[in-house]
Formats: structure tokens, C-alpha cells, sequence
């Protein structure tokens, strides 16, 4: 930490001489985007931007916004406990959550818990659809979701403070400050939330016992022209949390969960003409101690840290031809109670090719090569194109195989680890149809994955939980999305909506997978009238299976539901430096009795009350 506010001291104390020097000479564009090629590189891929205004209704948690406003399922724990995504039908640890380009998923178990991310702390957020291995490594098979801290480099100053009070005593507090010019750029950001989250179980005389949580969130990003070529950047991230695990409706718990989570990325950029170079460093560090009895002392602990290198090259040989080499090198490092301490090197090599060679026609090719500590070589590969066919109307369609790892845990977990695990092998394809209009969008996708050696955790003969490569799944399915706006004088209209129907089974015995709904959908609408804004968001989850011989009934399936959430925002006063606004929503306002994991329902009706402060 000590040499990332010496960086950010140094970067400050620079950039007045810097600013003198850059002005005449730099063309880049304004802002920076933190991973290039998820725009340049994916062509024929479905890849889907959530705006700021849809990340302004659905602060703090990622779960939240991507349950409304995508097609990806998710099976909370109750609220604010491990929250996991089915993507495309696949397992939470077949989805890639990717920070700034690199990977972030847990070398212990494979997943990202979705309810440690803030999304305060990012300012874009992309929803990729479909395989990536090949650009972003192990686990993006069913899609991956892409936090990004884009870097603005014009001249700005903004600072925003924001506090909220809500049901379950819900508090959160937060300060984000962007300010940079032509030459530099810095954004900090703060946020803490905290919550009793003592709900009530609907429908019984219960509430949520135990189930407490509070956590910090911290990030820096800076960004300082050092040259009219060069250009360094530090990422860094800082998440620390609290969780009291709450029990179910069948029998009380006393556990507690404590985790940290730190992420550092300091970039070196060089543009020279047709040739672009970009060196990263990256340490990523998760820890976790988990109490079976939160009055008491004993602890499992487990923690990883990983060093990671990777270099870019790019080459744009003119406005319809580029190609990128990627050369990757990772160093991971354990230590637990439960798998002492394992190290894992990788290494990968990965070529990119873009070619449009007219205005009809794009298309991708891309290979990657892995060498993983234990032998293990995959090798991948992605093909895609894009066809506009007319002005409105365009096709994307893309292949590709992909790849899972085993991770740390299905390895040396004592007792029950399995050295003899090979990766988890998947073959996909999609075909999408995109209507453009101005003021209409509609995106229509069918797709077929087919993944093999999958890891599973079975009872051996002698009752112990261990993983074995056993399954076969087939998934395949369509989505839809839809997305519409109009202004009418000062009237503005917005529309978006979602839904997916998906089809995920073990092929040895064509049974549905466990909490993959067959039927998934969502709707957002929003107005806005100068000082006024008003939103309505609903979500639609079909019934899942929770046992795989797919008996129906209490034990062994859970019913459809919907939610709706309804809010309103009111701006006091705007001018160009100040702006305060007030926001009130209601959740869960028909009251619905639901649960997405068996015996753990959700939260009642309950409320939020927002007030942002910009300056």
C-alpha cells in the first residue's frame, strides 16, 4: 500500500510539467478504456453496456443490477449473503468476472461472489455473452462480466457524496472524486455499507437471525501522460468485509464469515504509429476466515496471492486490419487449514486477429495456448463474424472452445482433494440478429454449449465428498432483448427489457440442472420530467429444480415469483458545479413470499432512502 501512495504522490507532483508537453501533441481519445479488446476484438459477440442511468437505480450491488437488467439467474443465500450466477445455464464458476482485462475469479473455488462488489466503484460495466477463454482464460463459458475504471483525460473536476438509510437498518455512506486534464487523471472512491438485515420470513413468525453483514470499499485509479507516446496507470481496489452466515428455515446457524479481497494493476502503455504496447503488473490477494461459532475464536483460514505479468501488442495495420499478441504469466500461492500450500504457475500465449474487409463483413480469429503447473496444456480457440446486412439490420455469429480448470480446493482440499482432475472441456456456438433504429434496439440469440469433463463433488464409497471429472451438459437456449427510448419536449421515455429461455442438461440423464429456471425475464421502465425521474424495475424467475432427479414439490423444486421495485428521484437544485438530488425506492412492493435457494427466503417489502450530493 505504501508504494501505491507514492506512486499516486509522484504521478500528482508531475503533471503540471506534463501538461505543457502533451497539449500540442496528444490525439488518443479522451478517455481510456481499461481492456481495448473487448470493443476491438469481438466483432461477432454479444456484448451488452449497462448506462450510468441504469447503474444509478440499482446502486451497491452487482446482484441487484444484473438481475434486473440482464438474462444472467442468480441463487442468493438470503440477502447479502453468497450470491452466485447461472449464466447461459452454466455454474457460477464457468462465469469470468474480468477487473480492468484481467480474470478475478477465486483461485480457491473458481467463482466471484457477487455480492462483495460495489458497483460504486466502476464506471462502465459490459455483459459478454458466450465463451472467452481465449481473451480472458479459465471459467468464460457461459459469458463473463467486465468491471471497468475508465480513465478520462480532459480537463475535470468532480466530486460526489452520497449516504442512505434503509430497512433492517440498512447504512451506507460513500465519496467518489474524479478530477484530471489533457495530461492526467485520478479518481478515488469510498463506500461503506452496513445492515442488521433482521428481515422477516413472510408467511412464518421467523426472521433472518444471524445474518448481519458491513463492508469497505476503496479503489484509485490514476492515469499520467509521460510522453506524447507513453502513458503509466495504477489500478488499485481494496475490499473488506464482514458476514454473519444466517441459518435457513429448518434450523438455526452462528457462523461468521470474515474476507479481504485486494487488487493492484500498474500498466505501461506505448503508442508508436501503427504499433501499441501495453506492459501490466498485477497482484491480486483473497483471504478468507470463516467461524463455525462467532463467539468463539477458532478459525479455518485460507488465502491465495498471485503475481501476474502480462503484455500486449497490438498492431493496426490500417482502419480494417489489427492484430494482438498476448503473452501471459500468473504465479498463484496458497495457504489454508484445509490444503496447506499449493502453487500454481501459468503461462499462455494468445494471438488476435480483426479483419473488416468491407462494409458488410467482420470477422475474428483467435488462438490461445495455456502451460499449467501439473501438465496440463489446453488449447482454445474462437472464430466470429459480423454481417450488416442492411442499415437496420445486422447478424453476429461466433464459435469457440473453451476451458475450466480445476482450482485449489477440487485439488488439495483435505480430505477429498483430487490430484487426477483434468480441465473441464466446452465447445459453443451462438448466432444473434441485431435490429438498430434510432430510438429501437432489439437483439435476438440462439446458442449451443456443450462442456465435458465436467467437476463435480460426489459421495465416494465411504461417504466422503470428493471431485471427480463425470459430467456431460448439454445447454442451449434464446435470449432477448429489447431496449427503447424517446424524448417527447422535455418528456423522456426509457425502456429495457430481457428474457431467456434456457435449457441446461446432465446429458447422462437429460435432467434439468439444479437452479437453472426454464423460463427467466425482466423489464425496466424510467421517466423523467426535468427535477423528476421515476423507474419501475420487474423480475420474472420461472421455477428451478433444487434436486437433480427433478421431483417437483417443497423438497424438491422451487415456484416461480416476481418482484418489482419502484423508485423515485427528485433534483433539488443543478447547476454546473453543484447538484442534489433525493431518491426513495421500494423493494419488493407486492410483498412476493420467494426464495432462489431452497429454505432461505428473501426480504419483505422494504425501503432505501438516498441522498447524493455532487460538487
Amino acid at each position: 500500500m505504501k508504494q501505491i501512495i507514492t506512486f499516486l504522490i509522484l504521478g500528482l507532483s508531475v503533471c503540471n510539467d506534463l501538461q505543457a508537453q502533451v497539449d500540442g501533441v496528444q490525439k488518443l481519445e479522451a478517455v481510456i478504456l481499461s481492456d481495448s479488446k473487448l470493443k476491438n476484438y469481438a466483432s461477432g459477440v454479444k456484448i451488452e453496456k449497462l448506462t450510468d442511468s441504469i447503474l444509478r437505480n440499482n446502486a451497491i450491488s452487482l446482484t441487484n443490477l444484473l438481475a434486473f437488467n440482464s438474462n444472467i439467474y442468480f441463487k442468493e443465500n438470503g440477502a447479502g449473503m453468497v450470491s452466485s450466477p447461472s449464466f447461459r445455464g452454466t455454474t457460477a464458476s464457468q462465469t469470468a468476472v474480468v477487473w480492468n482485462g484481467i480474470n478475478i475469479n477465486s483461485q480457491l473455488n473458481g467463482q466471484t461472489d457477487f455480492n462483495t462488489i460495489n458497483t460504486s466503484n466502476y464506471s462502465s460495466i459490459d455483459i459478454r455473452s458466450g465463451g472467452g477463454s481465449v481473451q480472458y482464460g479459465s471459467g468464460s463459458i457461459g459469458g463473463s462480466i467486465h468491471l471497468n475504471n475508465d480513465l478520462k483525460f480532459n480537463n475535470h473536476s468532480e466530486t460526489r457524496l452520497k449516504t442512505g438509510y434503509g430497512s433492517y437498518n440498512l447504512k451506507n455512506i460513500g465519496f467518489n472524486s474524479s478530477i484530471g486534464s489533457k495530461a492526467w487523471t485520478v479518481n478515488l472512491g469510498v463506500d461503506y455499507v452496513d445492515s442488521d438485515n433482521d428481515y422477516k420470513y413472510l408467511g412464518t413468525n421467523k426472521i433472518n437471525e444471524n445474518g448481519e453483514f458491513h463492508n469497505l470499499n476503496m479503489n484509485v485509479n490514476l492515469g499520467v501522460f509521460i510522453s506524447n507516446k507513453d502513458i503509466l496507470k495504477l489500478y488499485h481496489q481494496s475490499y473488506m468485509g464482514e458476514r454473519h452466515f444466517s441459518g435457513t428455515l429448518v434450523g438455526p446457524s452462528r457462523a461468521k464469515y470474515e474476507d479481504e479481497n485486494f487488487k493492484s494493476m500498474i500498466e505501461w502503455a506505448r503508442t508508436t504509429g501503427k504499433f501499441r504496447s501495453q506492459l501490466k503488473v498485477v497482484h491480486l490477494h483473497e483471504m478468507f476466515k470463516y467461524f463455525e461459532n462467532k463467539d468463539k475464536e477458532n478459525y479455518s483460514l485460507g488465502k491465495v496471492n498471485t503475481i501476474l505479468v502480462n503484455h500486449n501488442f497490438n498492431v493496426r495495420f490500417n482502419e480494417k486490419l489489427q492484430f494482438k499478441t498476448i503473452l501471459e504469466y500468473s504465479n498463484s500461492k496458497g495457504n489454508g487449514d484445509s490444503f496447506k500450500e499449493p502453487v500454481r504457475n501459468m503461462f499462455s500465449t494468445t494471438v488476435l486477429l480483426n479483419h473488416k474487409p468491407n462494409n458488410l463483413l467482420g470477422y475474428g480469429v483467435n488462438l490461445r495456448q495455456d502451460f499449467t503447473t501439473g501438465g496440463e496444456r489446453p488449447f482454445v480457440f474462437s472464430v466470429d463474424a459480423v454481417f450488416d446486412l442492411f442499415e437496420h439490420y445486422q447478424i453476429q455469429i461466433n464459435g469457440s472452445k473453451n476451458y475450466r480448470i480445476p482450482t485449489f480446493n477440487d485439488l488439495y482440499w483435505q480430505p477429498g482433494g483430487n490430484l487426477d482432475l483434468v480441465p473441464e472441456s466446452s465447445y459453443q456456438i451462438d448466432l444473434g440478429q441485431n435490429f438498430n433504429y434510432p430510438n429501437f434496439n432489439v437483439k435476438l440469440n440462439g446458442y449451443y454449449i456443450n462442456t465435458k469433463d465436467m467437476i463435480q463433488w460426489q459421495p465416494n464409497i465411504t461417504g466422503l465428498w470428493s471431485p471427480i471429472n463425470i459430467g456431460e451438459v448439454a445447454s442451449y437456449g434464446a435470449e432477448l432483448e429489447v431496449k427503447s427510448h424517446y424524448t417527447i419536449n422535455k418528456h423522456q421515455f426509457n425502456i429495457s427489457g430481457h428474457y431467456s429461455y434456457t435449457v441446461s442438461e446432465d446429458l447422462e440423464t437429460n435432467k434439468q440442472l439444479i437452479y437453472v429456471p426454464f423460463h427467466k425475464g425482466n423489464l425496466a421502465m424510467a421517466y423523467n420530467y426535468k427535477a423528476v425521474t421515476v423507474f419501475y424495475q420487474h423480475m420474472f424467475n420461472g421455477d428451478v429444480f433444487t434436486t437433480a432427479d427433478n421431483l417437483k414439490g417443497r423438497f424438491g423444486s422451487l415456484k416461480s415469483y416476481d418482484v418489482g421495485n419502484l423508485g423515485c428521484r427528485y433534483t433539488f437544485f443543478k447547476n454546473t458545479k453543484n447538484e442534489l438530488e433525493a431518491e426513495v425506492v421500494l423493494k419488493n412492493i407486492f410483498n412476493e413470499i420467494y426464495e432462489n435457494v431452497a429454505f432461505r427466503p428473501m426480504p419483505n417489502r422494504n425501503f432505501n432512502i438516498q441522498i447524493n450530493y455532487k460538487l
